[in-house]
């Protein structure tokens, strides 16, 4: 236990039982980026909130070997206590919630198309009225920076600046979400979205939607919703609903 931490872990007084119930719904939606073939081998990491402080993947850790254990709670400062080192991009994680305080969940993958696409530095276009899940008219491309550094970060927090989703260059992609399940599933169709931009590509371009159709769409989306009830095989929380 980290100094100053005690059983109460937040200004919600979020408690053990909480953290426990956070620790097997975070290990598995990890696993489901797997099973989802969003993240080959070790890449990729997941993350909650907990309280003040998160609940980060650890390093070299298989996804389909993870157990709720296995998570380290990192401090906002990095301060940790755990026999295994958390994510190399914990900071990241730590960067995107103290700059967005009303993201609870952050999954970041690589995914092969939205990486094959990140490499060619392109965003994803308004090619489908899908890409307003990230909150704007387009998925935007963040530039390149070292992993696990706060140039990386810098950059992606401008590609995020009002979406929930950006692609990172010759890097992978990330997705925010109110929660785990919300996360998971835009990963998901950003990854979607990144494959028909490429099979769009190849076939010399397409015709692209209008801003006046994506603010028609948003306006439907506030009737229909991006949501449904939760899986019965997910531990926590409510689960967006399917395209």
């Amino acid at each position: 236990m980290r100094k100053g931490q005690s059983d109460s872990i937040g200004m919600k007084g979020v408690g053990s039982a909480a953290e426990s119930t956070l620790r097997a719904a975070l290990c598995w939606h990890a696993q489901q980026v797997q099973r989802q073939g969003l993240s080959p081998g070790t890449s990729g990491n997941l993350s909650v909130r907990c309280g003040l402080d998160m609940l980060i993947t650890p390093s070299g850790v298989p996804f389909e070997r993870l157990a709720p254990a296995d998570l380290v709670r990192v401090g906002m400062d990095g301060d940790h206590a755990h026999a295994l080192q958390p994510s190399s991009e914990w900071g990241l994680h730590r960067d995107v919630y103290q700059a967005r305080p009303e993201v609870t969940a952050i999954v970041h993958a690589h995914p092969p198309a939205a990486t094959t696409l990140s490499i060619t530095r392109r965003g994803i276009p308004p090619l489908h009225y899908m890409v307003v899940a990230a909150g704007g008219d387009d998925i935007r491309c963040a530039g390149y920076a070292t992993f696990g550094t706060a140039a990386l970060s810098e950059q992606v927090l401008q590609a995020l600046n009002d979406r929930t989703a950006c692609l990172m260059a010759n890097h992978g992609m990330i997705a925010l979400g109110a929660d785990l399940p919300r996360a998971l599933w835009l990963a998901g169709e950003v990854e979607v979205l990144a494959a028909q931009t490429l099979q769009v590509m190849q076939v010399g371009g397409g015709v692209l939607l209008t801003v006046e159709q994506l603010a028609q769409v948003r306006e439907a989306f506030r009737d229909y919703g991006l949501r449904q009830p939760a899986r019965p095989e997910s531990p926590l929380f409510d689960a967006p609903a399917d395209r």
